[in-house]
């Protein structure tokens, strides 16, 4: 599996690149949070980690860390309007719930 973006987040993404001197591409990841345990983070990468996972989509790298990965592999990244904020979307095949703020979520038992 692999972690990919769709047309209008690569867009995105591509661009935030081009315009941020020294970054490499995209990082994401998961961190503790919100009611239900984890939550999507995103920002540019600066420097490729030991143990990143790095797919690249036509040019456009995106940084995975090791504990993220088994959380976030198989997610589609997508980029829209909420209201009057734009915001990275995830859909993630791992994401078994979600909190109803839709702020964190939560995976089988053998990830927690």
């Amino acid at each position: 599996m692999a972690v990919s973006l769709t047309p209008v987040a690569f867009e995105r993404v591509q661009r935030f690149v081009a315009q941020t001197p020294g970054a490499l591409g995209l990082r994401f990841g998961v961190t503790r949070t919100g009611c239900s345990g984890w939550g999507h983070v995103t920002d540019l990468a600066r420097d490729q980690r030991e143990g990143d996972a790095v797919f690249e989509q036509d040019g456009v790298r995106i940084y995975v860390d090791a504990q993220s990965l088994p959380l976030v592999d198989g997610t589609v990244i997508d980029f829209g309007k909420h209201g009057l904020s734009e915001t990275f979307t995830f859909s993630n095949p791992n994401a078994t719930a979600e909190c109803g703020c839709g702020e964190s979520f939560t995976t089988d038992e053998n990830h927690r």
